[in-house]
């Protein structure tokens, strides 16, 4: 059995993530650690402060300590702090839009995305802009974010917080692709794709398959 640690800051990045598994890899155990704390002061932060990166890597560590042979990170606003956490684990640490980001740049070099979360745009843009430097492409990010749409979801109304991000996705129609920011944002897709033409990428599924390739990789040496 593949134990994989699900790092959460938000309750409401949870019930996607664990519907990516069940379709995509429902071998896999899946463990849950939620400090919602983690997004309430990152939220009053301009930017990511030494003490929360500190605090974010201790609770990834005890993570690690229940026998993870993964850990993912389901929140986008913690960039260096996972970072750090994978240069000190000897396992997959993933962040939650790699993957997407790398289907993305696939296929095309104007890329939109319409986010919830204010403190994890800057931190998304910046890992944005490193993959498509690595890479050599010429992809561009357009972001656009739609405020009090998840301020709605926390509140248990998902309906209108579907239907803030829907209303905004055609701001982004003239672009190659459209990504929904966050684990959270994901539940929006099929109210994006009843506004656009363009091809609507979600993160959970894309990390889950990320991550199962990493850690199955790693298991055969």
């Amino acid at each position: 059995m593949n134990r994989i640690v699900l790092l959460h800051a938000t309750p409401v990045a949870m019930a996607p993530i664990h519907t990516a598994f069940s379709e995509v890899w429902p071998e896999a155990e899946t463990v849950n650690l939620l400090d919602d704390g983690l997004s309430l002061d990152r939220a009053r932060e301009s930017e990511l402060s030494a003490g929360m990166i500190d605090r974010f890597v201790q609770l990834g560590k005890y993570g690690f300590a229940q026998q993870a042979q993964g850990i993912l990170i389901t929140c986008s606003a913690f960039g260096p702090a996972i970072d750090r956490l994978s240069e000190e684990l000897p396992v997959p640490v993933h962040k939650p839009n790699e993957a997407m980001f790398m289907e993305a740049v696939a296929q095309g070099n104007h890329i939109g995305m319409l986010a919830t979360f204010g403190p994890a745009v800057k931190t998304m843009t910046e890992e944005f802009d490193d993959y498509v430097a690595q890479q050599g492409s010429k992809a561009k990010l357009t972001t656009v974010l739609v405020e009090d749409a998840i301020d709605l979801l926390k509140r248990g109304d998902a309906e209108s917080h579907n239907r803030l991000v829907a209303a905004r996705a055609k701001e982004l129609a003239h672009c190659d692709v459209i990504m929904l920011a966050h684990f959270s944002t994901s539940r929006a897709a099929e109210s994006v794709r009843q506004q656009v033409t363009i091809p609507v990428l979600t993160a959970p599924h894309a990390a889950v398959k990320r991550m199962k390739a990493s850690v199955l990789a790693a298991a055969k040496g």
